[in-house]
């Protein structure tokens, strides 16, 4: 075998370990896995998935505390063309998405004595986040589903269970 030929197989073989690599989880996109905090990073978390492969939980997608060594439930976002894995702490697909919010919205009106929440459209990120865990953006779109149900009315001020 000539020299040319065998780096040709070596990079033949190579490419193959690394697609094999690739694609070698027992899991798939929006799957419910099992997630080990590690280590902060600039961009978010790195993650141990399943006790066996390394992934990233960016920080945008992070609306509670966490701590190193932390256990909690994740869901694969993305396994990307260079075998790295993103992670989410929320259900993916817009259904599952909009069901937990909405629920969790919900929940919180149902568990305040008054009935009402004093957060609306126009409230800060910050409050929201702080209030509830979740984005601005996923606060209103729970907040219209939850009108549209008629199960709330929105004043000025605040959303309103309807009993």
């Amino acid at each position: 075998m000539s020299l040319q030929e065998d780096l040709h197989e070596d990079a033949a073989r190579s490419e193959e370990e690394n697609n094999f690599h690739e694609h070698d989880y027992d899991f798939k996109e929006g799957d419910k896995v099992n997630l080990v905090i590690e280590t902060e990073t600039g961009l978010g978390y790195t993650v141990l998935i399943n006790e066996e492969f390394d992934g990233l939980l960016f920080r945008s997608e992070v609306f509670q505390e966490l701590e190193e060594n932390m256990e909690v439930t994740g869901y694969i976002k993305q396994i990307r063309e260079d075998g790295k894995i993103d992670v989410s702490l929320r259900p993916q697909g817009f259904r599952n998405v909009i069901d937990s919010d909405v629920d969790k919205v919900l929940s919180k009106l149902k568990d305040s004595r008054e009935g009402f929440l004093l957060l609306t459209d126009k409230s800060s990120p910050d409050s929201i986040r702080f209030h509830l865990k979740m984005s601005k953006k996923a606060f209103k779109k729970a907040v219209g589903n939850l009108y549209k149900q008629k199960l709330i009315t929105i004043e000025e001020d605040r959303i309103v269970l309807v009993s």
